[in-house]
């Protein structure tokens, strides 16, 4: 499970933050806090995973409080003001939410946050392409929660892109380069304009085919140097 603390000095926006988790999996909320000192005081005694950091805030701002912890877990702003963006990137903040922000968008900074050096159930040492490292896909109105591990290739399907697994085919709304870009680039290769593929699921290539689970996948002209490549 994702340990997650939301600090922020208006109760509504405690209650859309948390409105938005429960309707995900494993994510859990471990305290509220109205301002950064409790924030402190509670994160002092207790390891999360994740923080919801309002800004302007009473006692002690976001940025200040952020700076004063000497090991801060993963971070995604929330606040109405974008003049503070530039300062949050600088602190290495994951993403930066500007108030109101949809559904839509917030699923984006999950999956952001839920990269591999984010802890979630499983070892504490994730690391890129471990098993527990999981990714959020929108399909119709549900998102589906994935491991990343198990995902063998995408296919462009027209408006949508095909998520192949081993379990399943997930398909999502949105544009090739998007889903592809939001996966670990080390663990995925594009071997075809509208084809990229998880290289560890590859079974055998032959010609201008990868053999990938039970399925075939085309190598198109231009990236057949990257496939070469795999072979030394």
């Amino acid at each position: 499970m994702i340990k997650y603390l939301i600090i922020d000095d208006e109760h509504i926006a405690h209650d859309i933050i948390k409105g938005y988790c429960d309707l995900l999996p494993n994510l859990i909320l471990k305290k509220n806090c109205y301002d950064a000192i409790e924030a402190l005081e509670y994160l002092h005694k207790y390891p999360v995973d994740l923080i919801f950091l309002d800004l302007n805030m009473p006692k002690l701002k976001g940025f200040d409080f952020l700076k004063a912890l000497p090991s801060p877990p993963k971070v995604i702003v929330t606040t109405a003001y974008q003049e503070h963006a530039l300062e949050g990137y600088e602190l290495n903040v994951v993403d930066y939410l500007l108030k109101p922000f949809s559904f839509e968008r917030f699923v984006k900074a999950i999956n952001k946050a839920m990269g591999p050096s984010l802890p979630s159930a499983g070892p504490k040492n994730i690391q890129h392409g471990h098993p527990s490292a999981t990714i959020f896909l929108r399909s119709d109105t549900r998102y589906i929660q994935v491991s990343i591990a198990d995902i063998l290739f995408l296919e462009a399907s027209g408006n949508f892109v095909k998520v192949v697994t081993r379990q399943e085919a997930i398909l999502v709304r949105d544009t090739f380069a998007v889903v592809l870009n939001s996966l670990p680039p080390e663990d995925f290769l594009q071997v075809h304009r509208s084809f990229a593929i998880a290289p560890k699921h590859i079974r055998s290539i032959e010609g201008n085919q990868i053999s990938i689970g039970d399925h075939r996948v085309p190598i198109g002209k231009m990236y057949k140097t990257y496939v070469d490549r795999l072979l030394g």
